[in-house]
This record gives structure tokens, sequence and C-alpha cells, in this order.
């Protein structure tokens, strides 16, 4: 009994089973093991002798695939097995193939892992219900995380289609989160609820950043043993069929699913979630099929990992002007408090705080909604007393401290800066206490069960036996500080340092740094932008001879070509671009006075043919002269007017009215279409680099136009500005006027 009892205790937490172990894969699959440097027979699967003519299995040991030829000539043959080496130098990377084994037709897949070589098997299912083959949707124009991850799973449908289909994100603790879903309309919906770390343990998570694809065909049929000469468990981590975890056997079932199918979605070389994939009855996918999922969900991750690296810019764009502003005001004053007193909104606001309390020794000055002055004061007393960094950071303040300090709901969390500890000087951000709850898909409590593994009996987490809805409230918490407010309290750092009557001389030097640094970074992108554009040209080059040189008729090889030709085309315009803004701030510029009617005339004409419809109307009426650089004074005229006729292309009546107006010392040109027009809430980032409007996704473009032509204005004394409502758009641009 006590023998038992410790067998029992081998492992209580989910973190500790070994799933990368299991001793077995699914039924599926047929899985031979060779030494990568003998070639011999290591392990493999007791199922193989079901496809292979196979006498005695024990006898495999030691052997050599070739010892045996009326068994394993489809392998022998193929040109994966006899490319091996060549094929296996790499560790964990999966090479593919299909061979004919007695009249059937199988996957066969190779790859290296530790110092064995894995052969791995599966019969090719042709799929009657597969909507979509080669066609890869651009997810690249969608900038709304949910209309994302709800288009990947629309495009998988058409190749998996399972009953349920979920986008699943993982929390900071380990826990997840339902985001997106797809499911048939018997099917109870998980969308918005949240499951327990336990559900997806930290091993697992390992798991699914080495293999990103991972299938359970049916979960009631009996895993295949996987034999070795040493009868040791050969890890199984990046084998395709490698059996269930009974933990995570049971737990599907009680789910009330026959099968499941997962893709890790990696960002940043991140777990940052996965698309969950569940079914009735039992199913199985084709590993093509497995395979283009796992594609479509990496360009939506790429997609994704975009559009917020684009947001996150300008983000710091805006800070930076608000820091700019804020340092303005700074300078006025002749000391720290009289500065912070004045901007105390500002500062407050920067990281999406409720209240703000400046300490100077015994001087607090609120702003917004703060704690009583007493709480503030003991705040402020335990803070110098039990913490050490510069900046402290707690989303559970009143939940940890709240009894201790007698605190109130709107001291729930909490920032601090300390300026100088000595003197007493710290500025404190305030968020209040946020009711929040949480919706988990069953009772996120553990319960402790027994399970058998590998013929041994083992006491382990259960797995939930109901996922119906279970609502926990959390008190004591406010809404969480996240990375961006944290930067906003180092950038507010950052320019008390900066504006410091002390460390002028220092922050000078490191201002005069930063600009040598910027300058040298707009060089290199100028460089960059420039060189890379020769073999980017040789790359196309060779795509169009492939294409020509073509003996495969199939339109799926023209296809492929053609879309890298596409794909060239594209990065080379994306550069043209950077190359024009890193010129319109560091080329040399000349003001003159300049004939603008010949240079608009042309630009129109060549807009009508390349940008427009044969409808399109362009009406040149006034146009003076104006004081500019003539590059780039082509350069203004020739992003507005392109763009006036782009967007009002697809109108019945596509019109353009071009038109200059004198208005004492300034030329003022308008240039007005009847186009898409732009949407009031996005108006604040017409100017942003590589910035689209939701309505301007389907024409092509890179979002870096009008940053040029804003960038040239000002360089050249005059400024860019517009109108906008549902019918059109009219872009206002003012010159000086030339000398008489």
């Amino acid at each position: 009994m006590i023998d038992r009892l410790n067998s029992y205790m081998n492992f209580v937490e989910c973190h500790d089973e070994p799933i990368h172990i299991p001793g077995s894969i699914q039924s599926f699959g047929y899985l031979i093991g060779i030494d990568a440097e003998s070639h011999s027979i290591t392990f493999f699967s007791r199922n193989i002798s079901d496809i292979f003519k196979i006498g005695d299995l024990d006898g495999l040991f030691d052997r050599k695939l070739s010892d045996f030829p009326e068994s394993f000539q489809h392998i022998i043959d193929s040109d994966i097995y006899t490319s091996l080496n060549r094929f296996t130098r790499r560790e964990n990377e999966t090479y593919f193939d299909k061979i004919f084994i007695n009249d059937k037709e199988y996957h066969f897949s190779v790859f290296r892992s530790g110092g064995s070589i894995f052969l791995e098997f599966e019969e090719v299912l042709v799929n009657p219900d597969k909507r979509i083959s080669n066609k890869y949707d651009n997810f690249y124009i969608i900038d709304d995380e949910k209309e994302l991850w709800n288009h990947l799973l629309e495009t998988l449908a058409k190749v998996v289609n399972y009953d349920r289909m979920m986008v699943y994100k993982f929390m900071m603790d380990g826990s997840g989160k339902v985001i997106a879903e797809k499911k048939d309309e018997e099917m109870e919906s998980f969308l918005g609820l949240h499951y327990p770390e336990s559900d997806i343990p930290r091993q697992a998570r390992d798991l699914y950043l080495k293999k990103r694809k991972r299938i359970f065909s049916n979960v009631h049929t009996e895993t295949v043993p996987v034999v070795s000469k040493t009868n040791k468990n050969i890890d199984l981590s990046f084998s395709a069929s490698r059996g269930m975890s009974p933990v995570h056997r049971q737990y599907l079932i009680n789910s009330g699913v026959s099968s499941s199918f997962s893709v890790s979605i990696i960002i940043d070389n991140y777990l940052w979630g996965l698309v969950t994939c569940q079914n009735i009855e039992p199913k199985h996918v084709d590993l093509e099929d497995r395979v283009q999922a796992g594609i479509f969900t990496a360009l939506a991750a790429n997609a994704y990992s975009s559009f917020k690296s684009k947001k996150e810019l300008n983000y710091r764009l805006e800070v930076n002007e608000k820091l700019s502003e804020l340092k303005t005001k700074f300078l006025k004053h002749h000391n720290l408090f009289d500065s912070l007193v004045e901007s105390k909104p500002d500062i407050k606001n920067l990281p999406e705080a409720d209240g703000l309390a400046i300490f100077s020794d015994e001087n607090i000055i609120t702003e917004g909604i703060t704690p009583a002055i007493d709480e503030i004061k003991r705040i402020g007393q335990w803070a110098l007393e039990n913490t050490t960094d510069r900046i402290y950071v707690d989303r559970s303040f009143l939940r940890n401290h709240g009894e201790e300090l007698n605190l109130s709901e709107n001291a729930a969390g909490i920032i601090i800066y300390f300026i100088e500890r000595d003197k007493n000087e710290m500025l404190i951000w305030f968020r209040k206490e946020f009711d929040e709850h949480i919706n988990w898909a069953g009772n996120p409590e553990k319960k402790i069960a027994v399970f058998s593994q590998n013929g041994k009996e083992k006491q382990m987490v259960s797995p939930r036996t109901s996922f119906r809805i279970f609502t926990e409230n959390i008190k004591g918490y406010s809404k969480r500080w996240n990375s961006r407010n944290v930067s906003a309290v180092q950038a507010v750092r950052d320019l008390i340092l900066e504006t410091s009557h002390k460390n002028y001389n220092v922050i000078k030097r490191l201002n005069d740094e930063l600009k040598k640094v910027n300058e040298e970074l707009d060089s290199f992108s100028y460089t960059i932008s420039h060189d890379l554009g020769t073999p980017l040209t040789v790359m196309k080059l060779n795509a169009q001879m492939l294409l020509g040189n073509l003996t495969d008729d199939s339109e799926k090889s023209k296809t492929k070509i053609n879309t890298i030709i596409e794909e060239i085309d594209n990065m080379a315009e994306m550069m043209k671009d950077v190359l024009q803004l890193s010129r319109a701030k560091h080329s040399d510029i000349q003001l003159e006075s300049l004939t603008t009617l010949n240079t608009i005339y042309k630009i129109s004409e060549n807009a009508k043919m390349t940008y427009g419809s044969p409808k399109s109307e362009i009406i040149i009426k006034e146009c003076p002269d104006v004081m500019a650089d003539k590059t780039l004074l082509h350069q203004v005229f020739l992003n507005i007017i392109n763009n006036a006729v782009k967007y009002s292309s697809h109108k019945d009546q596509p019109k353009v009215e071009i038109e200059g107006t004198e208005d004492g010392q300034t030329i003022i040109y308008r240039i007005s279409d009847n186009g898409i027009g732009i949407p009031e809430e996005e108006k604040h980032k017409m100017f942003k680099i590589f910035n689209r409007m939701d309505n301007a996704k389907k024409f092509k473009g890179n979002g870096v136009g009008l940053s040029i032509v804003h960038r040239i204005m000002k360089r050249i004394g005059g400024n860019v500005d517009y109108e906008s409502n549902n019918e059109g758009t009219s872009f206002i641009l003012t010159f000086k006027k030339p000398y008489i």
C-alpha cells in the first residue's frame, strides 16, 4: 500500500507531467527511429507491421533499413532517404515527401532530434470539403485585432473546418482567454471565457513553441506503444503523431469533444496564443492541410505584429509631442516644483491615471481623483520605508495594503516615481478600484485524481468535469498598468532629469550625442533604401527569367512565381517611399520662384492613366507661381494629385479640381476630390508615417506619401492642411509668395 501511494505521488502538478515522453504515438501515425551516425534501427512503433511486411519486429534492432529490401524498398528508393545526411544536418527541422506503400500513398516526414533520425508516416487523405488551395489571403490590409483573428478563423474553416474554432490568447500569468470564435450553431460559445494556467501548463506551452501544429484525431482510440532497444522512453517532442497526455485526453472527453487540432501563434519568438479547433466526432486532417493552416496562422501573426508595431510607433510619437510641450512649460520656471504644479494635468494623463499627487517635502499638490491627503501621506511614508526602486508599480495596492494603511478605493493602483528620496520628493499616480469579474470556463479550482500512464498510477491535477461559466469577482485591484503606462512615467522621469538645472551640461552633451545618432540613423535609412534597390532588381529579373523558362505548364507554379515578383515590387515601392522621406528631410534645397502649371498638368495626365478611371476628370484652374524648391515641389504635387485621383476613382463621376489663389504674402493651392473622404475619428493620424485610413485599405499604398508632403512643406516654409467630409477631401497647400 505504501509503495502504491509513493507511485501516486510521482507528480501532482500538471506542469510536472512528462508529456514529451508519452511512450506511444497515435494510431494514425507510424514511426521508425534510426541512429544518426550508423543509420541502424533503434526504436519503432508497434504498428509499423500494419504497412510494412515484417515478420519479427524485435529483429529490426541494430539493423539498417537496407537489410530488409522487401519491407522497406519504398523508403530506400525515396529522394528524401537517399539524401538523408544532407536533409538532417539541422536539428529538429522536418522534411516532407510522399511515397507509395502497398498501393497506398503516405506522407513521409524526416527530422533529426538528439542522436536519432525520425522517419514518420501517415496516410494521405483527400479533403473533399476543402475550398481553398494556395490562395494566401492578404492579412496585412487589416489593422483591427478582432477583425484579423476572425478573418483567420474564416480562412482556416475553408481548409480544416472543425465544429468549434477559437483563437486563444495567453495572459501574463499563463492563463488564457478566448478572443475569437467560429462555431456551429448547436455548439456552446466559449468566446470571452478565461481558462486557468493548469489547462495548458508550462511544459505544454514549451512544446507548442517547439512543435507548432498538434492534432488529436480520436481521443477514444488506444495509442500505439513505441519500443526501443534500451526500453527507454523516446523524446517525441517533434513527432506529429505523439501520443496524448492522459490528463489532456480526459480534459477533451469532459468537454464533450472527440478530436482537436491546434496551431501555435508565435509573435517575436514568443508563444502569444493558439488557434484551437474541436470536433464532436473523431476527425483527422491531412498533413498538407495542417501545414497550410500553419502558414495562414503565421501570416496572421506577422500581420498582427506589424500593425501593433505601427500603433506603438504612433503612440510614442504622440507621447514625444506631449513631452515637447511639457518641456517648454518646464523651462519657464526656475524650480522643479513650480514646473510640476503648472503641468500637473498633463503629467496625470500621460500614464492614463485617475489622479496625481506631487510630493515636495511637506507640500502635497493633487490633481484628479486621489485619496485624501492623510492617506497620501501614509502611502508616501510606506513607500520610503518599503521600496528601493526608483519607480514602483502596483495594481493591487489596495488589496495588499488597504487594511494596513486604511486606504480608500481611490488608491487601488499606484505608480510612484522618486525624484529625490532624501528630500521626500516624489510623484504618485493613482487608479481607483476596478470592479472586475472574470468568467471562467468552469470552476478553475484544482482537484486531484489518479491517472494511469505507461502502466503506472499517478496522482495529478484532474481536469474539470464541467465547463459551465463560473464568475469570479475580484476586489482590491485597479485596471492593469501596461507597458505604455510605465514608459510614460519613465518619459516624465527623463524630462525631469533633462530640465533640471544641475544636469544641464550633462543633458546638453547627451542631446548632442542623440542628435548625432539620429543623423546617422537617417543616413543609414537613406543608404539602405537606396542600396537595396540593386539586389531587388536582380531578384526580380531572375524570377522573371524563371517564369519564362518554365517547362511546367501548371498554373500553380506560375502563380507562385508571379506572387514572388509582386512582393518584390511591393518591397521596392516601400523602399522608394522611405528613400523619398529621407530625401525630404536631408536633401539640399534651393528656394526660387517657380511656375507650377506645366508641372501640375503633366502630373495630372500621368495620374489619370495610372490611378484614374476612364471617367476621371481633372479641372485645372488658376496656377500662380510659388516660392519653393523645384524637386521638392514636384514631390508635393505628385503625392497630393495622385491621392486625389486614386481615392476618387471608384466614384460614378470622379472629379478633381486644382486651383491656386493669392492671399496677402502667401499662395494657397486647394486640390479637391469627390472621393472616399477621411473619417472624423481618424483625422488625427493623417500625416503619421505608415498610417492609412480604414476606408483606404482597398487602395494600394504604404501610408508614406502624406508624411513626405508634411515634411517638405515645413522645410520650404509652407504648410499643408485639409478639409474632408463624406463628399470628398480638399488638401490646402500654403506657399510663400515669390518676391516681385
